[in-house]
């Protein structure tokens, strides 16, 4: 005996590839479907409607298909009220917790829908005790007896809103297009971005940047400096290595050992990276070392300098590691996620690791450029979730350089 269930789903569904991405999950779950209801937009602004019924051969997998059908934006035509379970203990979901995606998402109770707090994929949702509030929850952190939204009823995902589209006689490259091309012309999608920055700062958001060692290997260094000075960088979240090498280049004119202004090696600079850690430690932190005056510029010299926000989460391949950075992940993650409020764009330079671990962390409606010399970065961050990732491919040095040309009045490279 079969079981199933309708879902309904609107949007610009063909162009942008929804439906056919709806299909194929059901397929790959072992689901069938059925076409009930397909209203096609006849215009390109127009969106279509569609109404799926999917079936399986038992109510869990019916239920599960309906999840993952809910990461594109379909809901159960009937709701239903969402089903509440107590956490078994601590760090331990119960076993048919709802998964959450990275979009707005509201649940039912008592007849009324709630707004979920801190959209977030891959967490649980927490219900309080009074059924007044409703909150995603990573699972290393559900206490035992918090109340777990449990199974696909009464839960509704939102798609994100149309982006506003540009006057089209203006340009034929739309900034949040999607997509991951190294033949766009990189001086139109500076400019973009440049202006979407100038948006986000003009709203009050902050921008958060998620940055790679590279950043100070290919010279980026003194205009992210720039940037941080002139308030186009709110937080920054990065490894040991980024803070580690940048203050290695502002003690000894290095990175890697490498002469920054010469692009030689100089004696004994393999040793300059340790030694620009060992001096932080002496000091006790980053901005320890910014008030005793050893650190005199540089990437983290601005943060402390403007009193931006930084985290710092390490691995197991760091030296020292600098004082600053959490060794333990999860603790790492905690800091991160409590960075993120109030960010409204989010640019992630050559790094994958941490691109793929703040993107997982983003709601969906945060929109987000990857800049990378590889095009894989952005296609694996893409892939994990993160699908309003615009990628950039290009060199990082030139990338900033330009849009620190962009952004900051004056700006010209020493």
């Amino acid at each position: 005996m079969e079981h199933a269930k309708t879902v309904e789903l609107r949007g610009h569904l063909i162009d942008q590839g929804v439906f056919a991405r709806v299909m194929d999950d059901v397929l790959e779950y072992s689901g069938a479907y059925t076409i009930d209801r397909f209203d096609v937009g006849r215009h390109h602004t127009d969106e279509s409607y569609v109404q799926l019924t999917v079936s399986a051969e038992t109510p869990e997998l019916v239920e599960r298909i309906v999840m993952r059908l809910q990461t594109h934006g379909a809901n159960p035509l009937d709701p239903g009220i969402a089903v509440l379970k107590p956490a078994p203990r601590d760090g331990v979901f119960p076993e048919d917790f709802y998964s959450t995606t990275n979009f707005d998402t509201q649940i039912r109770l008592n007849g009324n829908w709630m707004d979920v707090e801190n959209s977030e994929m891959d967490c649980g949702i927490i219900v309080d005790e009074d059924r007044a509030r409703a909150w995603t929850l990573p699972v290393s952190d559900v206490k035992a007896g918090d109340l777990v939204v449990c199974g696909g009823l009464g839960v509704k995902v939102l798609p994100l809103p149309e982006p506003e589209r540009k006057n089209p006689e203006s340009s034929n490259f739309e900034f949040m297009s999607g997509g991951v091309s190294s033949e766009r012309p990189q001086a139109l999608q500076v400019r973009q971005i440049a202006e979407r920055m100038r948006e986000v700062k003009a709203r009050g958001e902050k921008i958060l940047w998620v940055g790679g060692p590279a950043i100070v290997h290919t010279g980026a260094g003194k205009a992210l400096e720039a940037l941080i000075n002139e308030g186009y960088a709110d937080v920054i979240f990065a490894g040991n290595a980024l803070a580690a090498h940048d203050i290695e280049s502002n003690l000894y004119g290095t990175s890697l050992g490498v002469d920054l202004d010469k692009g030689h090696g100089v004696p004994h600079g393999h040793e300059h990276h340790i030694r620009a850690i060992n001096k932080i430690r002496t000091c006790g932190s980053i901005s320890e070392a910014v008030e005793q005056g050893v650190l005199k510029g540089g990437i983290m010299h601005a943060m402390v300098k403007n009193k931006k926000e930084f985290v710092l989460v390490g691995s197991v391949r760091d030296d020292g590691p600098l004082p600053d950075v959490y060794t333990d992940v999860i603790e790492g993650q905690r800091a991160m996620r409590a960075a993120l409020p109030g960010v409204g764009f989010a640019i992630m330079v050559a790094t994958m690791l941490h691109s793929i671990a703040t993107g997982n962390l983003l709601p969906a409606k945060v929109p987000l450029v990857s800049v990378d010399i590889n095009p894989a970065t952005v296609t694996k961050l893409a892939d994990r979730g993160s699908a309003q990732a615009i990628g950039v491919i290009t060199d990082i040095g030139l990338f900033c350089e330009q849009l620190a040309g962009e952004l900051v009045v004056g700006y010209k490279r020493d």
